[in-house]
């Protein structure tokens, strides 16, 4: 058979499609799957720290402290602990009424921290209305 036969023979070109458009679907699945596992969520201790160190309002003692307390967080969140408590616990800790400051370490601590549990902490904290002042 000639090349020029192979090319033009219907049962040959159809089993090409068939060939090619399943190595095209290959492709995209595995190319699909490799951005998945590059897309996995990284802590980012370093812009944690100078979120919170920066802002005024928390006067952690040193590094290590702002660490342990953002991931004390990251625990709270993933127990399954409400936003309303979280928020009160944090509060309370730092002597403050201002649900801002109290939700900002709590979004630093799970985006930086905890990445992975950005979802929980969307769940928990849905309809979630502020104190009025």
């Amino acid at each position: 058979m000639t090349v020029m036969a192979f090319i033009t023979n219907p049962r040959r070109t159809s089993l090409r499609r068939v060939h090619l458009s399943s190595l095209a679907i290959l492709t995209t699945t595995l190319s699909v799957a490799a951005l998945a596992a590059g897309a996995t969520a990284h802590a980012d201790e370093v812009a944690y720290l100078v979120n919170v160190t920066v802002r005024p309002g928390y006067n952690f003692s040193n590094a290590d402290a702002a660490l342990d307390y953002g991931r004390g967080i990251c625990d709270q969140v993933a127990a399954g602990q409400r936003y309303e408590a979280v928020i009160s616990r944090i509060a309370g800790d730092f002597g403050t009424s201002d649900e801002y400051q109290a939700g900002y370490l709590i979004n630093q601590a799970v985006n930086e921290l905890c990445p992975q549990h950005i979802w929980q902490l969307r769940q928990s904290a849905a309809g979630y209305q502020p104190t009025a002042r």
